[in-house]
């Protein structure tokens, strides 16, 4: 069983779930699977940037094999997903709000269990990102396309905002709940205002479109 402060592992299971129920919300959107291809995919996304973080810190098993927890969590919400799939075209703000908060919650607790194994803060704020991108990174390479955090407006730059939040506070000793709500909230705003606003990060000169059309997003 996990180890973490209550309100922290609460943080931790409800990305969890977040990202199981998105993750295969998208997979239905992406690919026509069955309902094993879509609970799997769901749990892939939920659980696949945690284990490749607790791989990196030598933290093994991994939290997410060892605690019923989040692989029941992730389960559910990919059937959870398949139950509701044919209402796909009206969840879609479900979907993205979904995903902002797998993304903040996982950007937190990933850069928290680095700084806790010892890493310095640079190493801790990519630990962050890439425990909040890795399961979603791994579900597009899947479905044959291009992972989000890749082609999506501002997606990896909240996340690595989450986690210097994350890192600063618990460097200067203030790290706790309302610090990691703080800082989640922090991840989650910069991603939704990114998505109203089309707001992207910097791209070669060369890919953008002359004219008018939509440029090609990061």
């Amino acid at each position: 069983m996990s180890t973490e402060p209550a309100p922290l592992l609460a943080l931790d299971l409800t990305g969890t779930f977040a990202f199981g129920l998105n993750g295969a919300l998208t997979a239905v959107r992406a690919a026509r699977l069955d309902v094993v291809g879509v609970v799997v995919l769901g749990m892939i996304t939920a659980l696949g940037g945690g284990v490749i973080r607790d791989v990196l810190i030598d933290s093994l098993p991994p939290a997410a094999f060892l605690d019923w927890r989040y692989y029941t969590l992730a389960a559910a919400g990919g059937l959870l997903a398949f139950a509701v799939s044919r209402h796909l075209r009206r969840l879609e703000p479900a979907i993205t709000v979904l995903d902002a908060v797998g993304l903040s919650t996982f950007a937190v607790i990933g850069a928290s269990k680095a700084l806790d194994a010892g890493l310095a803060v640079v190493p801790a704020m990519l630990l962050g990102v890439i425990t909040a991108v890795g399961g979603g990174t791994i579900r597009d390479t899947l479905v044959g396309r291009i992972p989000t955090v890749l082609r999506t407006g501002l997606y990896a730059i909240p996340a690595l905002a989450g986690a210097a939040v994350t890192v600063a506070t618990t460097e200067t000793g203030v790290y706790g709940l309302p610090a990691a709500l703080g800082a989640a909230a922090v991840c989650f705003l910069i991603r939704m205002l990114g998505l109203h606003f089309g707001i992207n990060a910097p791209e070669p000169p060369e890919t953008r479109p002359s004219g008018g059309g939509t440029r090609r997003q990061k």
